[in-house]
């Protein structure tokens, strides 16, 4: 029988295949009450469970291969540090001993009582990370009932999937177990629970592969071998779908992995309008293996390395400046003498530190200590990463870029701490890069009503326009309940954005966008008729953006611009914005 259910889409394309459907093994574990005298005999085996669990993840680690994802990697480490936790075995212990549950109901009992301490988090993001304990565990029950997940894998080769693909069907999916399926032509994945900011949605947009997370009891309504079909740009599972419709799906796959091979053409083309003007494409990335990736697509230099990515997810302290040195040089060294804008630590609600400053990071609210203002209250931290930034400007074009400036003397704050890093390395007699280029981010709205001060001061500025919509509309882009307010066509948000890449064209200074809208190929003609000239986004959007500006002409879409910054009319702002893909 056919029927659709439907979920979140967090990666997009369309798979067709057989549903390999994972049970939980949270659900398949025995409840029962052990015998007086055998509580010992319980706990060596729910400890021996644990060092299975363990080895299993090291063992994954130390196996994964050279082109895996780096997300997988770290992934890999949180698992370990919470199977090292000793708070996570406290209470099954305290029910073997005293209550005589068996270590599988007693691990489940937890299990339980966590993610019901998760779902009663706010914070969609931290709320998702009750996954990761709900993964951890499972795998300790995987190892209590004598079988590993490499017999499972075994299990699952021996089922005759003839020529058609794979799509993991599951409550909920480890992001490094995916890997034990790409031999079964793995091509989707369907799971019960999820969000956009789940890891497992992180590793689908790595893989670049459809998903659909979030799919409401998928897993009992999917039947083993049941024929599929992901429609991951919608977020909807088709179950046994009738011939015509597959074939439906077939001609959308074909046009989807045309249009891919189409888009590598262009990797090497010049990014041009169609009147001549030139078009810097950009990559923004969280880790310097990233720039790899980002030269492969195409990208012209780093318009945001997200430095706040190194400090994150620590529990040995944050990285000193040696370490930071290492990695913003290994980003410069691989950039080949194109740009690479360093952001400095920009921590915040949705951007915890992990770490040994954790006291003064986890209460930060969106209009808290954070940016510059958390630098500036951790003067030794910040001269610390001011100076790695400086010493990688040696080996290449390192810029440094300041986040969430909005005060006169936050400014003259931060060029007098880059004065004091400049100084500390002459007289350790390091080499640096005097003439160091130095960017703001133009993320506040009282950023851009006071911009002469930071035209005056800096060498670039770069817009976030994530930042700049939630704080000029007053919108926790982390909170589910007002996202539908999240507009980046708003008109104040139109005619901030233009204000800034006109004022700054005006005095010849650079500007960028790096924010989502620059990934956004709906509003690239929308900014090329502001006059952008540089974009900066995630590097698996560089080609599609650049198809749009091939297409474009930036003197004639100049001509509609006017009409589009003094309509106040959603409707017919959103007629004149769509009119723009005629020009």
């Amino acid at each position: 029988m056919t029927f659709v259910i439907s979920g979140l889409s967090v990666s997009n394309g369309v798979a067709i295949g057989r549903a390999l459907t994972i049970s939980s093994a949270s659900l398949e574990v025995d409840h029962r009450l052990i015998q007086e005298g055998e509580q010992e005999q319980e706990l060596k085996r729910l400890y021996d469970a644990f060092a299975v669990a363990k080895k299993e993840l090291i063992d994954l680690k130390n196996s994964l291969p050279e082109d895996a994802p780096e997300e997988l990697g770290a992934f890999l480490e949180v698992h370990q540090l919470i199977l090292d936790d000793p708070e996570l075995q406290k209470k099954p212990i305290e029910l073997i001993k005293k209550r005589r549950f068996n270590a599988a109901w007693a691990l489940t009992t937890e299990l339980d009582d966590l993610l019901d301490t998760f779902e009663n988090i706010d914070d969609p993001y931290l709320r998702e990370r009750g996954a990761d304990f709900r993964q951890v565990i499972e795998r300790v029950l995987v190892a209590l009932q004598g079988s590993s997940s490499e017999d499972k894998t075994h299990l699952y080769k021996k089922l005759d999937r003839e020529s058609s693909d794979v799509i993991i069907v599951a409550q909920d999916i480890a992001p490094h177990d995916m890997l034990r399926f790409k031999e079964l032509n793995f091509c989707a994945f369907v799971t019960d629970l999820g969000g956009k900011n789940s890891h497992t949605a992180i590793v689908a947009r790595s893989l670049d592969i459809p998903a659909a997370v979030g799919v409401k009891n998928a897993s009992e309504l999917i039947e083993q071998d049941d024929w599929l079909i992901v429609d991951g740009d919608r977020g909807i599972v088709i179950v046994d779908p009738p011939q015509i419709i597959l074939e439906e799906y077939r001609h959308r796959q074909a046009e989807h992995r045309l249009a891919k091979n189409k888009l590598q053409l262009l990797k090497h083309t010049p990014t041009k309008t169609l009147d001549g003007v030139k078009i810097t494409l950009m990559a923004n990335i969280e880790m310097p293996e990233d720039a790899q990736d980002a030269l492969a697509k195409g990208a012209l230099g780093i318009g945001l390395f997200r430095s706040e990515f190194l400090f994150m997810n620590r529990l040995d302290g944050i990285p000193d400046e040696e370490e930071q040195y290492q990695a913003y040089c290994q980003t410069v060294i691989s950039m080949h003498g194109m740009p690479v804008n360093i952001r400095t630590i920009d921590i915040g609600a949705d951007k915890n530190l992990d770490t040994a400053v954790e006291t003064i990071t986890s209460d930060i609210s969106p209009l808290g200590l954070r940016g510059i203002r958390w630098s500036l209250s951790e003067p030794d931290i910040f001269l610390a990463q001011l100076r790695a930034i400086l010493r990688a400007s040696a080996h290449g074009k390192a810029q440094i870029l300041i986040p969430m400036l909005a005060q006169a003397r936050e400014i003259e704050q931060t060029f007098e701490l880059i004065t004091r890093a400049k100084k500390q390395l002459d007289d350790r007699g390091i080499a640096y890069n005097p003439q160091i280029r130095v960017g703001a981010m133009i993320e506040l709205p009282a950023a851009v009503f006071i911009l002469p001060v930071f035209l005056k001061h800096f060498d670039f500025l770069s817009i976030g326009t994530n930042d700049l919509i939630q704080y000029t509309l007053g919108i926790d882009r982390a909170d589910s309940s007002v996202a539908h307010l999240y507009d980046p066509l708003h008109p104040a948000i139109l005619s901030m954005i233009y204000k800034v890449i006109y004022d700054c064209q005006e005095l010849g200074k650079p500007v960028s966008i790096c924010g989502e809208m620059a990934g956004d190929s709906k509003l690239t003609r929308l900014l090329i008729a502001m006059g952008l000239t540089d974009f900066s986004m995630h590097a698996s959007q560089l080609l599609t953006v650049k198809r749009e500006l091939l297409k474009s002409d930036m003197g004639k879409l100049k001509q509609s611009l006017r009409q589009i910054l003094i309509t106040y009319e959603p409707q017919i702002q959103a007629k004149l914005i769509a009119d723009l893909s005629k020009i």
